[in-house]
């Protein structure tokens, strides 16, 4: 049983030069407990790869119930609605869309039956060729209720003309492509699986002899779970009463963990490669100060995703770190957008100079990455305008100059500044002093882990997974083409 549709209109976002998150997920095999209190506990952990939406869904060894809303986790549920959710096994969302609207309809775990058997679906990724494979099963005569790249996986796994459901699921994961790392709830399984490529993470974990599933290690944390491993590129995880089986049905030709989860998007207390990301983030800062230092009296930040590399930066070149900038952290998404005068409130909103700390001294902005520059482009202006003497901005990744399939909803090649002006160009726009990104090479170096497990295509242009059947769709295209279907029928 699923929740009843609310009637939630859509919010706008000032912040549209961000990379946005993707996805988190996070599973629980507790025999003999009420799992739906941890789940929660755990999609507040991964809040920040998704802020649009929540769910849980839970088993009880017979039944699957399903409770979801758009909203943050901590919004949606509470004492009254996590009460009925009583099941030993669960799975939890938290969901930020790279393919489709974010209504109510698109929101996760999605519910799905298999040869009269319940099951639910929470998955972070992106699939490349969703649009294809839903046709296929429309022409099969399948019926979409979403509009998401999720709902493909459960009509595959529901039309599949397997015996069992272990085997409709392997079936459905041989047929899709992309980026997916997906758990699966049954009426007495928890189960995990992970693209071949591993571009997003996922990881097992213990807590009281019970089996844990999540995106990053720092939601074990939140519940006093142990980390036991990754989950394998191209691994599918059983767990059930007979324990944790584990085997390999995709085969793996190119290991392509996604580098912005080390940059970025993982939490910088989450761990990949058995490394903590601030300590990786750190060191990233310490090489970009190798590779281009300045004079200068402080090195900043752009809070927070910019501190590890600053801090880094600092304590490579022995110029002194202090906080530049306090940010407003309970801002969120607004349905007020600003008048033409206050057009850059957006970012004002968000940060506010320390004026005293700052005027009249020569600073370093470590910054994590720059899309478009027009945030970048206020945020100098704002330190100007505190009375900063000169401002040398360095960024602890590459110029991005390629858009993401796989997962990160980034902006188009296009909008890129990178992609169309050079490092000077870019400068002289921002009006910094100097400017320098981190190397492709030393942010490899900096990770310490082989360039060949990693993709950079938003960086140099090399796709792990062939994109060409994706380039004529874009985040929106099913709506689109189920709008354009709705007026050729009228």
């Amino acid at each position: 049983m699923e929740k009843i549709q609310n009637s939630v209109t859509g919010a706008s976002d000032f912040f549209v030069d961000e990379i946005h998150e993707e996805c988190g997920v996070f599973g629980v095999y507790g025999a003999g407990k009420n799992v739906a209190e941890i789940i929660f506990y755990g999609l507040q952990a991964l809040q920040h790869r998704g802020q649009e939406s929540a769910g849980i869904a839970v088993s009880d060894g017979e039944n699957i119930l399903i409770y979801k809303d758009l909203g943050l986790a901590s919004g949606i549920f509470n004492e009254q609605n996590l009460a009925p959710l009583q099941g030993y096994i669960g799975i939890g969302h938290t969901r930020y869309s790279t393919k489709g609207k974010n209504v109510w309809k698109n929101s996760q775990p999605i519910f799905g039956t298999f040869s009269g058997e319940s099951f639910a679906v929470a998955h972070n990724g992106n699939l490349i060729n969703a649009e294809s494979l839903r046709k296929i099963q429309i022409n099969k005569g399948a019926k979409f209720e979403t509009t998401t790249d999720t709902e493909v996986i459960v009509s595959l796994i529901e039309t599949s003309q397997k015996e069992n459901i272990e085997d409709a699921i392997k079936y459905a994961i041989s047929k899709i492509k992309g980026s997916f790392s997906l758990v699966i709830l049954t009426r007495d399984k928890l189960m995990a699986i992970r693209d071949p490529n591993g571009f997003r993470p996922l990881v097992l974990g213990t807590r009281s002899g019970n089996y844990i599933i999540a995106s990053e290690t720092c939601a074990f944390d939140i519940i006093d779970a142990k980390f036991i491993r990754e989950i394998d590129p191209g691994e599918f995880v059983i767990i059930d009463d007979d324990g944790l089986r584990s085997q390999m049905p995709l085969p793996v030709s190119r290991r392509s963990m996604c580098v912005f989860e080390l940059i970025y998007f993982a939490r910088p207390d989450s761990y990949i490669y058995n490394k903590n990301l601030y300590a990786v983030r750190h060191k990233m800062g310490e090489q970009l100060a190798y590779e281009a230092p300045a004079d200068a009296d402080l090195v900043i930040s752009v809070p927070d995703s910019g501190t590890p590399a600053a801090v880094g930066f600092s304590a490579a070149s022995k110029i002194p770190y202090a906080e530049g900038f306090i940010k407003n952290r309970y801002i969120g998404r607004t349905f007020i957008q600003p008048s033409q005068d206050i057009r850059e409130i957006g970012v004002k909103l968000k940060l506010n100079p320390l004026k005293d700390m700052i005027k009249g001294k020569r600073i370093v902005v470590v910054d994590d990455s720059i899309v478009r520059g027009n945030t970048s482009k206020q945020i100098v202006k704002m330190l100007y305008q505190a009375g900063v003497k000169e401002i040398h901005m360095r960024i602890s990744s590459p110029p991005l100059i390629n858009p993401c399939f796989y997962g990160i909803d980034m902006a188009t090649q296009t909008e890129f500044i990178a992609n169309h002006r050079t490092v000077e160009d870019i400068r002289k726009y921002l009006e910094v002093d100097s400017l320098a990104y981190l190397s492709i090479d030393g942010l490899v170096k900096a990770i310490g882990e082989p360039k060949a497990d990693f993709c950079l295509a938003c960086f140099n242009g090399d796709y792990p997974v062939d994109i060409s059947e994706i380039l004529s769709y874009d985040k929106f295209s099913i709506e689109n083409e189920s709008f354009a279907g709705a007026i050729k029928k009228s």
